[in-house]
C-alpha cells in the first residue's frame, strides 16, 4: 500500500473548518462535502487503520461524533445519516489517516436510498429478507 508522503490531516491548516477538539481528536467539517453538513472525526495520532485504536482514542471519537452531530441538528435538520470508516484501499481508503465520516442525509437526495451503507458494493444494495419458513420461502 502506498501511502502519500505528507498527510493531509497532520500537515494542512484546518482551523477554518474546525468544529470540535478534543484531548484525542477533532471533528472538521469535510473539504468536499457529500451533503450539507457532512464533517469528519479525526484522531491526533497518525494512524491509518481503525482496528489499531485505543480504547481511549475510540471512546473520544465517538463522542466527537455525538457532539458533531448535535452541531449538524441545529444548522442544518436531516432526516438521517450514514456514519463510515474506510480501512484499507480495498474498501476506498484514500487518506491513509484515520478518519470517521458523517455524512447527513436529506429525504429526495438520491432516488432510492434503500440499503443504505450497503451501497458500496452496488450489486449488494437491494437484497430481499429471505424467510426462515421453509412454506414461504421464494425457490
Amino acid at each position: 500500500m502506498q501511502h502519500e508522503i505528507v498527510c493531509r490531516f497532520c500537515e494542512q491548516d484546518l482551523s477554518k473548518r474546525l468544529m470540535i477538539e478534543g484531548e484525542l481528536g477533532f471533528a472538521a467539517w469535510d473539504l468536499h462535502p457529500v451533503s450539507e453538513g457532512h464533517f469528519l472525526v479525526i484522531p491526533y495520532r497518525h494512524f491509518d487503520n481503525y482496528f489499531d485504536i485505543t480504547d481511549e482514542e475510540r471512546e473520544e471519537l465517538w463522542s466527537l461524533v455525538a457532539r458533531g452531530r448535535s452541531m449538524v441538528e441545529e444548522r442544518h435538520r436531516p432526516d438521517g445519516y450514514n456514519i463510515g470508516i474506510n480501512v484499507g484501499e480495498a474498501a476506498g481508503q484514500s487518506i491513509h489517516h484515520l478518519h470517521i465520516h458523517v455524512i447527513p442525509r436529506y429525504r429526495g437526495d438520491v432516488e432510492n436510498p434503500k440499503g443504505g451503507v450497503r451501497g458500496v458494493i452496488p450489486d449488494k444494495r437491494h437484497y430481499t429478507i429471505k424467510s426462515t419458513d421453509p412454506k414461504k420461502r421464494k425457490k
